[in-house]
């Protein structure tokens, strides 16, 4: 009798592969795009425009000088400066931007601008008697002394670099509010009300009566920076 000889049964098996999850690999994809193309945009110019927003200021100092510059205003102001992100960037280009401006005011009479026909000199029975008709009091220069970030956002990750134009903008909103809020606090009836009070202290040693009269305020703008 032959005997059949069967091959055992085959006791080796192949171990399961592990399940990578769908979904997984799809976040991880997306979130590989959304680093290149944040990188790829960064990289790019941008053609936004700036916008700034600037807060009521705080004068903090009012001083009297002593020369026909008479007056300088100390300010503190809020400037809020922006920039508006695009979709196809994935809004990494937005920018915003919290400054606090610190700046002065001077102000006075420019007395450069006084004629011969404005200062008259006559004699009474009382003596020599002076009278002045000074210019109108202007502003002679508006200066930022200094501005501090107190905040800064450049986008999700942070990925991009500050723009320039944010400082720009944020500086010409500070002196501008600098300037309007020591208008708003009567700077140049006080600029010429020093003036006035000034010219008379100087022509009183003379031991004459002096009048003094003035053309009114001004404008308050810049008409000359120094």
């Amino acid at each position: 009798m032959i005997n059949s000889i069967q091959s055992p049964p085959s006791s080796t098996k192949k171990a399961p592969k592990r399940a990578v999850s769908f979904k997984l690999w799809l976040l991880l994809l997306l979130l590989v795009i959304l680093v290149l193309l944040s990188i790829f945009f960064s990289t790019r110019s941008n053609d936004e425009a700036v916008e700034t927003i600037t807060r009521d200021g705080v004068i903090t100092q009012i001083q009297s000088l002593n020369r026909l510059q008479t007056i300088a205003f100390s300010v503190d102001t809020i400037i809020t400066s922006q920039r508006q992100g695009n979709w196809y960037r994935l809004w990494q280009d937005e920018q915003k931007g919290l400054f606090v401006a610190h700046g002065r005011v001077i102000a006075g009479v420019d007395l450069n601008k006084l004629t011969a026909e404005q200062v008259q000199v006559s004699e009474t029975d009382n003596g020599t008697q002076i009278e002045i008709t000074i210019p109108k009091a202007e502003v002679f220069s508006v200066y930022l002394d200094d501005i501090e970030v107190y905040d800064l956002d450049t986008g999700l990750f942070g990925l991009v670099k500050a723009d320039p134009d944010i400082f720009r903008q944020a500086q010409i909103s500070g002196k501008q509010q600098v300037l309007k809020t020591a208008c708003e606090g009567h700077m140049m009836t006080m600029a010429l009300d020093n003036a006035q009070k000034q010219i008379q202290s100087l022509f009183s040693l003379t031991g004459a009566t002096v009048i003094v009269h003035n053309q009114g305020v001004g404008n308050c703008s810049i008409v000359s920076q120094s």
